[in-house]
Order: structure tokens, then C-alpha cells, then sequence
């Protein structure tokens, strides 16, 4: 008897490819540039993965070793630090406090770490002992919250309420979006590095995993920011069918808040997403799909016997490509991103296989 999977968990926002923003800042690329050990990313074309999915080509934004680290987390933190400590009027050493789910605390901590300065950083329940020794290693105070992310970060803004402490979290809430709008313009380094290294008109499909959407808030503005007359990608975002904030809220045209469940993608457990992000999701994103822990399992294990090692969340960058593009629905799914045989898909790789076992990409 042949198996019959249901849809997945689905939205389309046919304008979106229409809509325009105002591009980052250009001194953000070379602002990276600057800092000891960086490199772009690799670029992977996996040819395999287009025969799979059905399109011309896939190719895999791997940010496994970026600075050092094995997420992309570090450019939005090194970033927000950078600005951040230099519109102080004080010369003292700050702490920097954040709430994470692993990989950027752990930015935050490295670039505290660099830079002198002393780092606070809180983790929600759920996160993998492995992960949270890792930021304590970078010599950040570490405080293990019994709640969710969303009270990690209530509680890491009551803490970064001291007078030499500044709060350094990559979401938004009204009235907390400055030191977030630095983190996301840090992120289009990453953006920028993928059309140098494409070197010609811009993919047809990008796939980003989402937690509260501050990756893909970059990836919008990226994109979103071209010329009118200049051909735009489909933006799918992919999120836990266990946290699927933003999808909800594409739903309800407003941002929700959604009760968290387990997932192994723990770095896009989120229940809220930001402020900052939302109406660049609402306007920019052509889709978004939630997709399984097992789905996530096999897109890894799949990337693995292609040579890209990633984690749970960063899996989720095939999984939901694969979930869109077949099974039930998949025609409809295709023809609502704009795809053909020809067309050509970037998968954001968010984190390595050894960021964290259960995952952090938020």
C-alpha cells in the first residue's frame, strides 16, 4: 500500500516579489572585511539535489566556519557590538547580556571575549549541555532559564537594565529595535557574499530556516532591495512544525504568538516573531512551510552524503525546499514560488553538524 503524506503546513503571498525596501548599508561588508580571519562562506553546488527538487541547479550557502565559529551568528554580532560600543560616552568595559538558544550567545560571547569586554548570556531550557559549555568556554557568565526563549529573553532585558550592561538580542519588541536593525545588517554580508560568488542575475529561490526572522529580514532586504526592473528570487522561509511563529502570523496577517512544543531544530524554537522582522516577512516572503523534526533529520543526513554537514536548523534549508517542491500539493506549491526545470535554488546552510546536537539557529 503506497503512503499518502498530507500537505505540509503552507503559505503564499503572491506580491511579494513586487514589494521594495532600501537596501543595508554598504559599510557592513567591509566592515567584515576587516576582522582577523575572515573569508567568504562556501558556496556548494550539490547537482544531485537539483535532479531531486527538480530544478537546473541548487547550490548550498554553508556556514558551518564562519569566523570561527559554526554559524552565521557572528557577522550580526560582531556588527551590533561594533556599533553599539562605539556610541557609548563611557570608556569602561560593559557587559554585553543576551538570551540565545546557542550560536549567538556564543557570537556575543566570542566578541565580548575579543574585545575586553565581559559577556551575560541566558539559555532557555532545551539546549544541548554541549552548547552551553561552549558559550561559557568563550569566559560569558551563563544563566539556564527553566522557561522558553521568550522568557530568556524577558528575563535578559531586566538584566541588561544595569548601568554598564548593554542588551545585545537579535529580536525586536517596540521600543527594543535598534541594537536588532544592527544584527540584521550584519547578516546581508552573507548576501552579498552569495552574488559574488553566483556572478551573475540572482537566484530564482531562496530558502531560509526562520526562528524570529531576523536571518530572514536580511535575506528580504537583500533582495528586496533591487531595482524594480531587475528580476527578484522567490524568499521561502522554513520553520519547526512545533514553532512556526512566523507562518502563523502570515496567516493572521498580524504577528502571533504561538505555544512552543519540543523540536530538535532548538535554535528556530521561537514563539514570537520580532518587531523589527515582521513587516519585512509580511510584505517580502513569497511562502512559508513548517516541516518535521524527521523531515529535518533526512534533509541532513541527505546534505551529509553530499559533503555538507550541517545541523537541525540548518537542514531545514533543504527539508522545506523538499516539502514544497514534492508530494501532495507540490504543483501548486511550485508554481506559487515561480519554479521551472531551469531555475536556480540557494539553500541557507545556517549552522554546522557540530554547532550544537540539537541545533541553534534562531
Amino acid at each position: 500500500m503506497t503512503a499518502h503524506h498530507p500537505a505540509p503546513p503552507w503559505f503564499a503571498h503572491p506580491g511579494a516579489r513586487t514589494w521594495r525596501c532600501a537596501p543595508p548599508p554598504a559599510e557592513v561588508r567591509a566592515f567584515h572585511a576587516a576582522l582577523p580571519g575572515y573569508a567568504p562562506t562556501p558556496l556548494t553546488e550539490l547537482p544531485q539535489l537539483a535532479a531531486e527538487l527538480g530544478v537546473g541547479r541548487v547550490f548550498v550557502k554553508d556556514e558551518s566556519d564562519r569566523l570561527g565559529l559554526p554559524a552565521f551568528k557572528a557577522l550580526g554580532a560582531s556588527w551590533a557590538v561594533h556599533r553599539a560600543l562605539a556610541e557609548r560616552n563611557t570608556s569602561g568595559p560593559v557587559t554585553l547580556v543576551t538570551a540565545t538558544d546557542g550560536n549567538h550567545g556564543r557570537a556575543v560571547a566570542r566578541t565580548a571575549r575579543l574585545l575586553g569586554q565581559r559577556a551575560h548570556v541566558l539559555v532557555p531550557r532545551g539546549v544541548h549541555p554541549r552548547a552551553v559549555e561552549a558559550i561559557a568556554a568563550e569566559r560569558a557568565q551563563v544563566t539556564e532559564v527553566a522557561g522558553p526563549y521568550d522568557e530568556a529573553v524577558r528575563l535578559a532585558a531586566a538584566a541588561a537594565e544595569a548601568p554598564d550592561a548593554v542588551l545585545v538580542q537579535d529580536t525586536a519588541w517596540p521600543g527594543y529595535e535598534r541594537i536588532p536593525g544592527w544584527i540584521v545588517e550584519g547578516y546581508s554580508t552573507l548576501c552579498a557574499e552569495i552574488d559574488e560568488q553566483l556572478g551573475g542575475p540572482a537566484p530564482d529561490l531562496v530558502a531560509v530556516p526562520v526562528g524570529v526572522g531576523s536571518l530572514a529580514q536580511a535575506v528580504v532586504t537583500h533582495y528586496r532591495s533591487r531595482p524594480a526592473d531587475r528580476a527578484a528570487p522567490a524568499l521561502l522561509s522554513v520553520e519547526p512544525v512545533a514553532a512556526a511563529c512566523v507562518l502563523a502570523s502570515l496567516g493572521h496577517g498580524e504577528p502571533v504568538g504561538v505555544t512552543t512544543g519540543a523540536t530538535t531544530m532548538a535554535g528556530l524554537n521561537c514563539g514570537t516573531p520580532s518587531s523589527l522582522a515582521w513587516p519585512s516577512l509580511r510584505d517580502g516572503l513569497d511562502a512559508a512551510i513548517a516541516v518535521t523534526d524527521a523531515e529535518s533529520a533526512g534533509a541532513a543526513a541527505r546534505l551529509a552524503e553530499l559533503g555538507v554537514f550541517s545541523g537541525p536548523c540548518g537542514a531545514a534549508a533543504l527539508a522545506g525546499p523538499r516539502a514544497a517542491l514534492t508530494g501532495v500539493g507540490a504543483d501548486e506549491r511550485r508554481t506559487a514560488l515561480g519554479l521551472a526545470a531551469t531555475s536556480v535554488v540557494v539553500l541557507l546552510n545556517t549552522e554546522g553538524a557540530a554547532a550544537n546536537p540539537h541545533s541553534t539557529a534562531c
